[in-house]
């Protein structure tokens, strides 16, 4: 059913979008736009890699995190697992009913996280490494067709439905004309203020045996703080699987059982 409405958003898109010039796009286009960018990046399945998270400070002190991420889309669970440095390894973050944890072995003790919370106290957050649900948490508007560099690209503006518990109230995305990936995102405060700028150098395409066609994931996120300029982080994927995972790990039992 998914495989049927992917192609029939790419059908749509390939005959208003991509034969041609590109033309703006009306208030419909624009929300199969999103839709498509969501189902591009969506598993279905299960999902795991290693991720290298390299953290810049304005005082040029750096940090540098190793960890694994694991995600399961059709129950919307999702879990990091910090491995290196040896101070972090055990910790880990865990979302299960729209619920975030994060566990400290250290402290022994769990404690509820905001979708506002950054991770390991990095620029980089829970939705960096989770599947893409930006048609279902935000209305979009087509704000028009720009130029990023050499790519000619759709520019988007996303504002959270209301209820919805997201880290950024507003969001623009710079979208590839030619292959719908994500190239630039900015998120802003209900005020206007900016808040982060996200730049995807590259995206990896994968066959996904769940969902039956291809999934498309990011080789690398950087993130530039905009509040506290000069503090940026650079996140790495490598190792990426969409292979089935352990059913039970998903709990706060099989994390803890990983810090021992």
């Amino acid at each position: 059913m998914l495989r049927k409405g992917t192609a029939i958003l790419g059908v749509t898109l390939s005959v208003s979008l991509l034969s041609g010039k590109a033309l703006a796009l009306d208030e419909a286009q624009t929300k199969d736009l999103i839709k498509l960018v969501d189902e591009r990046q969506r598993a279905t399945g299960d999902y795991a890699s290693v991720v290298f998270i390299d953290q810049k400070e304005k005082d040029g002190s750096t940090k540098a995190f190793e960890a694994r991420v694991y995600r399961r889309d059709a129950d919307d669970k999702w879990m990091i697992l910090f491995t290196k440095p040896k101070a972090e390894a055990g910790k880990g973050y865990l979302r299960v009913e729209k619920n975030l944890f994060l566990y400290e072995p250290a402290l022994g003790k769990w404690e509820r996280q905001t979708e506002r919370a950054s991770i390991a106290g990095t620029n980089s957050r829970r939705d960096d490494f989770d599947e893409s649900r930006l048609s279902i948490e935000y209305e979009a508007k087509f704000i028009g067709d720009e130029k990023l560099g050499k790519f000619g690209v759709h520019r988007v503006k996303l504002t959270a439905k209301p209820g919805v518990d997201v880290a950024s109230p507003i969001v623009e995305l710079w979208i590839d004309q030619d292959s719908k990936n994500i190239l630039k995102r900015q998120e802003s405060a209900l005020s206007g203020k900016l808040l982060r700028t996200t730049y995807y150098p590259g995206w990896d395409k994968m066959f996904s045996k769940s969902k039956g066609s291809d999934v498309y994931v990011p080789k690398e996120i950087r993130v530039f703080d905009e509040v506290e300029k000069g503090n940026s982080t650079t996140v790495v994927l490598r190792d990426v699987k969409l292979d089935p995972l352990d059913a039970n790990m998903f709990t706060k039992a099989w994390l803890e059982s990983q810090s021992r």
